[in-house]
């Protein structure tokens, strides 16, 4: 990840990467005391910020059915590492975990995709390209708290190609065609809240069409706008990503010692 300039006069954090930008901005979507379904690689790290940092209540699910009130004691590589183990608050099988999206009680979910599209749509299962046809792992768990959870956001590369107007397969379903789809399709709450990409936070609007919110540092507006697939909206109120702060880096680079996964 490429390295920017940091804010941070004289503290010890000489820089921070582009990951760990991302990590802080996706912390910040964790609200004190929420449920949330919190992935691997960049959420799991996300979770641990928040908890460090404004929402020590928060809880975090797993897919495999580990439920945690705090990260794991050292950092894992897999869902189902021994430390995600220890002391864990409970350790059940997926449906157990997937039963509390079903009743409403998550809160938000933290998702990747191959592809998002202009109403937040998410492909985890195809993408077709020069070459053809290539398949991808499919949805896991994605579907289910896209479809259930009260909000999801999720993280991705920004360019044309992850970032098209129409994902080229509906994996797990955003705002569908906009204004309303969901409620038709039967899913009365949730959606995605915002999409943090490798330039920027694009959001949505109450039609269900994303927008682009703000720009990280060092990033133009014109960069953005060449790298996303549609004619995407600018916000009136355009900002900048707010920048780690000293402690949102301490409590990444405490965890991730070695930058596994936020290099």
């Amino acid at each position: 990840m490429t390295s920017l300039l940091p804010t941070l006069a004289n503290s010890r954090w000489q820089a921070y990467t582009l990951a760990e930008l991302m990590v802080a901005t996706a912390a910040r979507e964790i609200k004190d005391g929420e449920i949330v379904f919190v992935g691997m690689r960049l959420p799991l790290i996300a979770f641990v910020v928040a908890k460090r940092t404004h929402a020590p209540r928060a809880v975090g699910l797993f897919e495999n059915g580990v439920i945690r009130g705090t990260p794991a004691p050292e950092l894992i590589y897999t869902m189902a590492d021994p430390p995600n183990i220890l002391g864990a608050i409970q350790c059940l099988d997926m449906l157990g975990v997937m039963s509390l999206l079903q009743s409403g009680r998550v809160h938000l979910g933290f998702l990747g995709a191959a592809e998002v599209d202009r109403f937040g749509n998410l492909n985890s299962t195809e993408v077709r390209g020069v070459q053809g046809m290539v398949r991808l792992p499919g949805a896991g768990g994605a579907c289910d708290i896209a479809s259930l959870a009260h909000r999801f956001v999720t993280l991705l590369e920004h360019s044309k190609q992850r970032l098209p107007e129409r994902v080229s397969f509906l994996t797990s379903p955003g705002y569908g065609e906009g204004h309303l789809w969901r409620e038709r399709q039967g899913l009365p709450r949730g959606g995605p809240s915002a999409v943090i990409t490798t330039k920027a936070v694009l959001r949505f609007d109450e039609g269900g069409e994303a927008f682009l919110a703000s720009l990280h540092p060092g990033v133009s507006m014109e960069d953005v706008l060449a790298s996303t697939g549609w004619k995407l909206r600018v916000s009136k109120n355009l900002q900048r990503t707010v920048e780690p702060s000293l402690a949102e880096l301490e409590a990444i680079r405490e965890y991730d010692k070695d930058g596994f996964w936020t290099k």
